[in-house]
Order: C-alpha cells, then structure tokens, then sequence
C-alpha cells in the first residue's frame, strides 16, 4: 500500500532532519522524504498536522511474558501496549520460563511475533543454561534461531571462570554480551537502595558497591577477552564513571538505564509502595541526577522501558514481599520527553536514545527513515496530555508508580513496516 504522511514535523536523528515535511511510502518501505517519487499515487494519507513524526521507537528490554508467565501478560497484550507507545522494535530479555536457551523456544517466540501489527521482536539468549551461571549455551545456534545477543536478564553469574569462558566464546563470534552488574552477595536479601530511606523504613539494603564490585569484574573480563559489552540498566553514579573509563581505556562497552531511574529515587518508595519496588533498586537523588546528566552527554548510550508486567496478586504485598519492576512500553515516550523537557535538550536529541541510538546497539535497520529503510514510523502529539490510570494501559500489567500523574506526548498513530498498528486519532 502506498501511503503519504503529511503536514508533520518529521524528526529523523540518524539522518539530521528536523523539518516540516512529509514522509512516502510503499510497499512497506520508505521510499521518499519531501517529494513524492515520479509516478507515486497514494491509496492512503495520515495527516500529522500538529504532530511529530519519527522513528518508530526502539526498546532494549521489554519482557513480554511468554513462554510461561501468561498470567502476568500475553504476546497480544504487551504488543497492544508497544504499538500503542510507538515502540515499533523491541529486544526482550532470556528469562522466560523456560528460559530462551534452546533454538525451538526462539523460534517459536519470533514465530509468535509474526502478525503484522505486532513489534519486530529481538531475543536476547540465555549465555548459560537455564541461567543458572554453571553451563554456556550454543550461542551459535541461539543465534541462527535469532538471537541479537546473550546475557542473564537481572541473574548474575557467580562462577568467574563461567563468565570468562562465555565472553571468550562470544568474542570468537562477534556475540554482543549483555549483563546487569550486580553482585549477587551484596544485594543478597536486599529489596531497597541502602540509604536513609531504607534504614528510616526498616528496609534491608542493596548498596552501591553491589554495582561497582560486579561492575570492576565484568569490565576487567571484557578488557582480557575483547567482548562487545552492554550493561543493562546502570543505576548509579560510581557505577557510571567506571563505565565511562572503561570507554575511555578502550574497552567495547554500552550501556542504558531504564526510563523510570530518570525519574525516580529512593524517596519515591513513600511509605512501602510497592510500584516503586524495582531491580536494581531506585537510589539515592544524586545518583538520578547523574543518569540524567549521563544520558543528556552521551555517556549513558540509550534509555530503555524495561517493561515488567507484573500480576496485582504479585504487587499487592508487602514492599519487601512484593515483586520488583513495572510496566513501561506505554512511558517510554512521554518519560523521555519529560526528561527532555526538565534538561532543556532538543526534542530531536531526546528521541536520538529511543531510536537510532538502541538500534545502533542492536544492530538492526530501524531507528531510522532512510530512504529504502522499513517503514516503521511513530507519530505523536507532544502537547497532547493523559492522565496516566490503570483503564488507559494497554498492557496486561498495571504495576506502575507513575499511576495518576499528567503525563505530555501522546502516540497517534503506529505503523509497522507500513503497516497502521496502532489508531489513537480518535482518543
């Protein structure tokens, strides 16, 4: 189908636009910026007056729950939920269960994902069996079922030499590795950053150290092996700085923090609320500030959702009880671009680590409307405000501490590959 999308400010980061223009496509594919090609007759037209048009979102780390979790969400909900924030491609993490460490599991996942309305979706494969830290899975053939990459999820392997071995085989093949850095004894029992928070609450602690201790491993095996390395979610200052000089001495390394740490600190848990449970956990102010920061120079590669449907059964517990994460494919843009906002950068710099700066991660052709490029778009009203409820969310999980609040930046409409997966004209 041949459709033109018109009167819209068209932001494409990758290629330096930021201009008044329109956008044509065909047969899934963008096939012009500006002018129509000779002989282009569209069948359809959206009109985005008022509106941005970008990218379609790229999220590094969205769980949707299948296998095996499908009472926290299903494929066609959290899909519901990626078109509905414009997340048009999205990576998701091994630890389903089973996890994602045998080739028929990701291929039966990439086969699920293959309705046209739903997000391309890259698995990240387990790096050992059952991500129990003892055994490498066959990353080659992971790879060959379509996995992007390999990591633990939020699970830290304990063995170093296991850790070694597994960089040193996916070194061998170009395997990117990613891990959460969090070393496994020192968070051991701890459900809150270890600050005044968790002390005044009577919470046990994660310090910092957990991070930076997992973090010097990590760093220091990537350096002796050659690895390309991301680290997920970043939730610290320290932690931040040893990436930076790991960058700086050499070492093949990224990183992104989930959109929620931009927001949030320690004194958001309240008193025990448990949407605003997370791993790792949300620390002390300064250290939001410096991922603000982090993220604004660059230092910081991407901003992610990691998007954690969780069952009410799950949340209503205890904060020390209840289950970390929250739901975040819906947030990802209108979080970004509050944070965008509040640090005064240009809009096109802020969809940059939504867009092409994950796909760059990634490898993938998306984040970006080249001509020839899949026509994955996301167009958006930024003054356009929702009072974020439980009723608004697509996703199956409800469990977020942003319930309630205005939130700025609405999704329109969502197109996959050409595709309209997403009306939101009428809301």
């Amino acid at each position: 189908m041949k459709l033109q999308i018109k009167n819209g400010r068209l932001i494409d980061p990758a290629n330096n636009i930021d201009k008044q223009t329109d956008l044509f496509i065909a047969d899934g594919r963008v096939v012009a910026v500006g002018q129509a090609p000779a002989g282009f007759e569209a069948a359809g037209t959206l009109d985005a007056t008022n509106c941005i048009v970008c990218p379609g979102l790229v999220d590094l780390s969205a769980r949707l729950r299948e296998p095996g979790y499908e009472y926290k969400a299903t494929l066609e909900s959290e899909m519901a939920a990626a078109a509905a924030g414009g997340v048009t491609s999205l990576a998701c993490p091994p630890d389903t269960d089973p996890p994602l460490d045998e080739p028929g599991l990701v291929e039966m996942l990439k086969h699920r994902a293959r309705l046209p309305e739903f997000a391309h979706v890259y698995p990240v494969g387990a790096l050992t069996l059952n991500l129990a830290g003892e055994r490498i899975t066959e990353m080659a053939e992971l790879a060959e079922a379509g996995c992007i990459a390999f990591g633990q999820a939020n699970t830290s392997i304990r063995d170093t030499q296991v850790l070694l071995r597994a960089m040193q085989y996916a070194a061998t093949f170009d395997f990117a590795v990613w891990l959460s850095a969090q070393d496994p004894y020192l968070a051991r029992g701890g459900v809150a950053h270890d600050g005044e928070v968790a002390a005044r609450l009577g919470l046990a602690g994660i310090p910092v150290a957990a991070e930076t201790i997992a973090l010097a491993t990590i760093l220091h095996l990537a350096r002796e092996t050659g690895v390309r390395l991301h680290i997920r979610h970043i939730s610290s200052a320290a932690g931040l700085e040893m990436i930076e000089a790991a960058r700086a001495a050499g070492i093949n390394a990224t990183c992104d923090v989930a959109v929620h740490h931009l927001h949030l600190c320690e004194h958001d848990i309240g008193y025990f609320d448990p949407h605003a449970r997370f791993d790792p956990p949300l620390r002390a102010q300064r250290d939001r500030d410096a991922l603000r920061q982090g993220l604004a120079s660059g230092a910081i590669s991407a901003v992610c959702s990691d998007h954690t449907p969780v069952d009410d059964d799950a949340k209503q517990l205890p904060f020390d009880e209840a289950e970390p994460g929250a739901t975040g494919l819906e947030l990802l843009l209108p979080l970004t671009l509050k944070w965008a906002t509040e640090m005064k950068l240009p809009l096109a710099k802020a969809l940059a680590r939504i867009t092409s700066d994950p796909a760059r991660i990634l490898g993938i052709p998306a984040g970006q409307l080249s001509v020839g490029s899949p026509a994955d778009v996301c167009i958006f009203d930024p003054k356009a405000t929702q009072k974020l409820t439980r009723e608004s969310l697509k996703s199956q999980g409800k469990n977020t501490p942003f319930l309630g609040i205005e939130l700025q930046g609405r999704v329109r409409y969502t197109l996959i590959d050409g595709y309209l997966a997403y009306d939101g004209s009428w809301a």
